[in-house]
């Protein structure tokens, strides 16, 4: 660079600023630029590892959940009869007692009444108050010179809240209103007049009823086609009645055994303590480490996921911990499975295992391994946890970095603005020497010349 400067010096040329300007500022910003940038690269893969720990933690939880749900267990429910009737799994609950026999003995169904026939549905039916009487009370429908025709009164009956709903049908003999009660028997309804004008004639065209199923050969009555509580965490529809008929209802899937449960979450958490692993990796002999290398946050996820096996799930029994029943941590953090640990407990108990692993009731002596996972992801990302606290210092450390980056850019505007101004006044300093040389050449030429 300063060789440029001397050549361009010493030929007399004009003094090429603007690039000399670019290589100080270059010379001064660059390396700081370049180490900056290196330690922002670094944090940035840094932030995109904790969130794919976060994201990975937390799908490890849901992954967790939804193996041991009831639901899991036994798939999508399967009626071998659809045409009789539905199942689904109630929210929140956990599907049991499957397979299950069911036969549809009666279907609910609703009380239902018809007027007389009229001219049209906005034909005067005289003006009267109706009064509704069911399970829900008395409301009283008023028929007045603003609504008298079947269109006002079935207007006035949708607007009672009676829970009795009005149509109108209309073919070439005329028009005629339908009322229409709720499923079951409890939800039949009575309608009495009165008023200046005769009572309209209603014929009953259908008799509320309950439903009736059996279950295994248990009969059982409901008000509604909609079933829960006569399979445990199943929801039936009903759709007809075929009695003698017998169908089932169950799972796509075989249910899990305690083994299978076991097995499949430890497969499960080696996949993510591995990934941990590798993330949180030292470097050594000169390596490059894991991007989570040294990181808090990450070492307190891998100590809590380390106590999973020490963690009581159950309060009282004579498993309480995946420990008692086999299960047990390597020197790498891996999990592995005692057998012969395991055998002996599924011959003592298997069914205590299961509540261990997945309590009917969850309380907080009773967590079930879902609820210890839960447990782990909520305290890690919560506001003051491991790993909400290493995000906050990762993108502290970015915002430093931008705002060293912008100090640094600012410094080399500075720096340039002074180089340009230096070498502004340079430039004019060598114009003048060169008249001045240009001046001298000419006079001692014309010595010379004399």
């Amino acid at each position: 660079m300063y060789s440029s400067v001397i050549n361009s010096l010493g030929a007399g040329s004009g003094l090429n600023s603007s690039q000399l300007v670019t290589d100080l500022v270059a010379a001064s910003t660059g390396v700081k630029l370049q180490q900056l940038n290196a330690k922002s690269q670094l944090n940035t893969t840094r932030i995109s590892a904790m969130a794919s720990t976060a994201s990975a933690l937390t799908t490890f939880a849901a992954a967790v959940k939804e193996t041991l749900n009831g639901q899991g267990f036994v798939g999508e429910l399967i009626s071998s009869k659809t045409n009789l009737a539905n199942a689904t799994a109630v929210e929140g609950s956990r599907p049991e007692g499957l397979p299950a026999s069911v036969e549809v003995v009666q279907v609910a169904t609703a009380q239902r009444e018809m007027t007389a026939v009229f001219a049209s549905p906005s034909a005067a039916i005289g003006e009267r108050t109706m009064t509704i009487t069911n399970g829900g009370g008395s409301f009283d429908i008023v028929i007045d010179a603003t609504n008298n025709s079947l269109t006002g009164l079935k207007n006035a009956i949708n607007a009672s809240n009676s829970g009795v709903t009005a149509s109108i049908i209309t073919d070439k003999a005329g028009s005629r209103l339908i009322l229409e009660g709720q499923e079951g028997i409890d939800n039949s309804f009575t309608i009495a007049e009165s008023g200046p004008s005769a009572a309209m004639a209603l014929t009953n065209i259908g008799a509320a009823a309950d439903s009736i199923i059996r279950i295994d050969g248990i009969e059982l009555t409901n008000n509604s086609n909609i079933v829960e509580g006569a399979i445990p965490g199943v929801k039936l529809s009903l759709l007809a009645a075929e009695p003698g008929t017998t169908f089932t209802i169950s799972g796509d899937s075989e249910p899990l055994d305690v083994r299978s449960l076991v097995t499949e979450f430890v497969t499960a958490y080696n996949e993510l303590r591995k990934a941990l692993n590798a993330a949180t990796a030292p470097g050594l002999e000169g390596g490059s480490g894991g991007p989570l290398a040294g990181d808090r946050g990450a070492r307190e996820v891998i100590r809590r996921l380390s106590q999973l096996t020490s963690t009581p799930l159950a309060g009282t029994g004579d498993f309480k911990t995946l420990a008692d029943i086999g299960v047990r941590t390597g020197n790498d953090g891996t999990l592995s499975i005692n057998d012969a640990r395991l055998d002996a407990a599924l011959a003592l108990d298997s069914g205590a295992i299961k509540l261990m692993l997945e309590p009917v009731v969850a309380t907080e002596t009773n967590i079930g391994l879902s609820g210890a996972l839960d447990a782990i992801s909520s305290t890690l990302q919560a506001d003051n946890g491991a790993l909400a606290l290493a995000k906050e210092r990762l993108n502290t450390i970015k915002e430093s970095i931008a705002e060293r980056r912008q100090k640094i850019t600012d410094e080399g505007d500075r720096l340039r603005e002074q180089l340009q101004t230096t070498f502004s006044g340079l430039e004019r300093q060598l114009s003048l020497l060169r008249s001045t040389q240009s001046y001298l050449t000419q006079q001692f030429a014309s010595y010379d010349d004399n």
